[in-house]
C-alpha cells in the first residue's frame, strides 16, 4: 500500500498568526489539502499557541468528521497532563508523542527509550484506552535495542525523525548514509510489529528515496516543505506532487 500523506498545518497557522486576522485560513487550506487527496491533517499545538491555537482543534475535528470522514486527525505533542487531556477531548485518530521541551522551536530528536520507556507505558495505555493510535517520535539511528524498548511501551507505531536526512539536501553522500540508518531502524520496528511513520524536513525531492528504502512506510506528516511549495504551486497541486513522491498513483 502506498505511503499516506498527512499535511501538517502548523506553518499555515504560524503565517496566519502574524496578524490578528483570520487568513490564511487553517480550516480552508486543510479542506483544500483533503480535497486534493491528503489522507489526514496533522497539528502540533504548543502551550504558547505560537502556531496552531487550541481553538483550531475542534474546527479541524469537525472538518474531518463532517466532510472527510475517511481522513485522520493526528495531534503531536509532549505528553504533559494538559496535552493528554486535550487529546482526550478532541479524540484524534492518532496521537504522536514527542520528547521535546514545549518551549523549543521544533522537534529535533526522538525519545530515549532506555530512560523514558517505563514513563511512557501508562501514557500510551491511557491514550489507547480512548481508542487512539499512538506513535512515538524516534531517532532513525539504527538502534535495534531502542526499537524493542519502544515496542515494550505498547505503542502502535514509531515516527522516524527525518530532520538529519532532510538537512542533507546539499550533501547526497551523507544523506545516503542517514537513509540507510533510517531504513535499518524501520526494518527493526517492522520486525517487532510496529508500524512506521516519518516526518521532518521531507520534500518532493527526498521522499522517493525514503519510500524506496522503506516500502512499508505507513505515513509521512509534512508541514514546512509542503507549505513552502504551496506558496509556489498552490496547496492542491502541492499535495498532488507530494502524493506522487510518496508513490501514490493519481
Amino acid at each position: 500500500m502506498p505511503t499516506k500523506l498527512s499535511v501538517n498545518l502548523n506553518a499555515v497557522a504560524m503565517l496566519r498568526n502574524r496578524r490578528d486576522l483570520p487568513w490564511p485560513s487553517v480550516e480552508g487550506l486543510g479542506r483544500i489539502a483533503l480535497q486534493a487527496g491528503a489522507a489526514g491533517l496533522t497539528v502540533h499545538p504548543r502551550p504558547d499557541q505560537r502556531h496552531i491555537r487550541f481553538s483550531d482543534l475542534p474546527v479541524i475535528r469537525a472538518l474531518i468528521d463532517d466532510e472527510f470522514p475517511e481522513a485522520e486527525f493526528n495531534i503531536e505533542g509532549y505528553p504533559s497532563e494538559d496535552f493528554l487531556a486535550l487529546c482526550e477531548r478532541i479524540e484524534p485518530e492518532q496521537v504522536t508523542l514527542v520528547p521535546d521541551d514545549p518551549t523549543q522551536a521544533t522537534s529535533d530528536h526522538g525519545f530515549d527509550f532506555r530512560a523514558q520507556g517505563e514513563l511512557l507505558k501508562p501514557i500510551v495505555a491511557r491514550l489507547k484506552k480512548k481508542g487512539m493510535r499512538v506513535s512515538l517520535f524516534a531517532d532513525g539511528d539504527g538502534d535495534v535495542e531502542a526499537v524493542k524498548l519502544a515496542r515494550a511501551t505498547g505503542a502502535d507505531r514509531i515516527e522516524l525523525y527525518t530532520g538529519p536526512y532532510g538537512g542533507c539536501y546539499d550533501n547526497p553522500e551523507r544523506g545516503a548514509d542517514i537513509l540507510q540508518k533510517l531504513g535499518q531502524t524501520a526494518d527493526a520496528a517492522l520486525a517487532e510489529g510496529l508500524a512506521v511513520n516519518a516526518g521532518h524536513d521531507l520534500t518532493v525531492a527526498n521522499l522517493p528515496a525514503l519510500v524506496k528504502r522503506i516500502p512499508k512506510l505507513a505515513e509521512v506528516s509534512i508541514g514546512h516543505g509542503l507549505t513552502a511549495d504551496a506558496l509556489e504551486y498552490g496547496m492542491a497541486e502541492t499535495v498532488r506532487r507530494f502524493r506522487r513522491a510518496c508513490g501514490q498513483t493519481i
